[in-house]
């Protein structure tokens, strides 16, 4: 299992009108390889509006058709429910992810951190 991979999964949300959905798995590698049951995962929707906090996925990645990752709808997931896996991001996509997750949190600028 490792960071931004994508999974389908029975969804519990009864807000939810999907059966199933596909979920990115962004938490740091350090927490996906320890003991701990639970991991954070972004949601992948068909709809995008084009947000800075969503990331186009498709076929590329695994998936029937074009999606988007939204990094606004983060949520934590039991490791055991991860078992059917759909794809992985590519390294430019990865970045991509990175950078709608900072957008969707707020996080500074690496540069912007005070010594």
């Amino acid at each position: 299992m490792k960071r931004g991979e994508l999974y389908r999964i029975e969804n519990r949300n009864t807000d939810d009108p999907k059966r199933r959905r596909v979920y990115v798995l962004v938490s740091r590698q350090s927490l996906i390889d320890s003991p701990h049951s639970t991991v954070v995962c972004a949601p992948v929707f068909s709809s995008y509006h084009g947000l800075t906090t969503q990331v186009p996925v498709g076929v590329e990645e695994g998936l029937k058709h074009q999606s988007s990752i939204h990094c606004d709808d983060l949520t934590r997931i039991e490791k055991s429910r991860l078992t059917q896996y759909v794809g992985r991001l590519s390294p430019q996509k990865m970045a991509e992810l990175n950078q709608a997750l900072a957008i969707a949190l707020e996080l500074p600028e690496p540069d912007d951190f005070e010594s």
